[in-house]
């Protein structure tokens, strides 16, 4: 009796010993995940179970039963964090699960380039597969609260590479963007030049931002912003383009005429009003914020562009008229106003 007894209780140890080993590689076992990863999606409230599930739907995970077990027994089912993550070829359900509790989900990157426009931004952010959408446009309730007191949301987003998570929102973006503006511009204002014709950091943020529309060239902009800054003083209007176009707005095709530089109903024709426009035409970056508030001395009044991405400044009125004459009035074949990749 007690052999049987003896011999039984040995049966059990070595199928014990032997499920123990199956289940060591079981556990130690590569995933079904080729070269590329596979990509996961924790949504808020799903359980480990749950994602067990998935694994095994989408041919990944042979036994989820393991992994659901594992889980419950150690208690680490109930510290899964959602998100996105990318499962690596050769994972195991033990890489998998210490995945889940590390958070270390998949992170993405969206670039707001210098000199764009706020509607150009919330497109580029709109384009963006793991943004969510919660802003109809430039003029939506939550930005015109976000910069409030200013009354028009234009420009004050800094222009700059930005991570996010899948799930995210473009407004939550904008926020980010719209924090590191505030703080770069308070910067620059804090250090800016003396004698400068603003009356505070908003007006400096609105000349900036036409340094940034009006060249391309490092080099240029500390000129460009003393030109601008010097016609101020002087009480010239400041007479560039891209205020103009920015006023005509989507209707703008391309062609700027004589009838839109006698437009006295548009309030960016610097053409014809004098001091800076209503608000920023464009998100500048912090080169020409720092322009803005650095600008070049010298006398130079005018500018006109070369056609290879630079300008030709000139002093006086006869200068300029001559420059105008060589530069625009005979365009070359390859005349461009802005630099070639490389310029810049």
């Amino acid at each position: 009796m007690i052999r049987r007894a003896l011999e039984l209780l040995l049966l059990l140890v070595v199928v014990g010993v032997f499920a123990g080993r199956e289940v060591l590689r079981l556990w130690e076992t590569p995933l079904n995940i080729n070269a590329q990863g596979y990509r996961l999606t924790v949504a808020p409230g799903d359980t480990l179970a749950a994602v067990s599930r998935l694994l095994h739907e989408d041919g990944v995970l042979a036994h989820p039963r393991l992994l659901m077990l594992y889980g419950r027994f150690t208690g680490l089912d109930a510290s899964i964090k959602q998100g996105e993550y990318l499962l690596p070829q050769f994972s195991t359900a033990a890489s998998v699960l210490d995945l889940l509790q590390s958070g270390r989900v998949i992170f993405y990157q969206v670039t707001l380039p210098e000199g764009i426009t706020l509607r150009q931004a919330l497109e580029i952010l709109w384009r963006e597969p793991g943004l969510q959408r919660e802003l109809s446009g430039p003029d939506a309730p939550a930005l015109a609260q976000l910069v409030a007191p200013r009354e028009m949301t234009e420009g004050l987003f800094f222009p700059d590479s930005y991570q996010y998570t899948r799930g995210a929102s473009d407004l939550s973006i904008l926020r980010r963007a719209h924090r590191m503006m505030s703080d770069a511009l308070e910067q620059e204002w804090q250090g800016r030049a003396e004698g400068l014709p603003y009356g505070d950091a908003y007006e400096a943020l609105i000349m900036a931002s036409i340094v940034e529309k009006e060249t391309g060239l490092a080099q240029e902009r500390g000129e460009i912003a003393g030109v601008f800054v010097r016609r101020l003083q002087r009480g010239m209007r400041l007479q560039t383009d891209p205020t103009v176009i920015y006023g005509i707005g989507p209707l703008f095709d391309g062609n700027l005429t004589r009838r839109h530089l006698a437009d006295e109903s548009n309030p960016y024709n610097t053409y014809r009003h004098r001091g800076l426009p209503p608000s920023p035409i464009a998100l500048p970056g912090r080169a020409a914020l720092h322009a803005s508030l650095h600008p070049a001395p010298g006398s130079t009044l005018y500018f006109v562009a070369r056609g290879d991405g630079g300008h030709v400044f000139s002093e006086t009125l006869a200068e300029h008229q001559k420059a105008v004459r060589k530069y625009q009035l005979r365009r070359r074949k390859d005349y461009r106003s802005s630099p070639a990749a490389g310029d810049q």
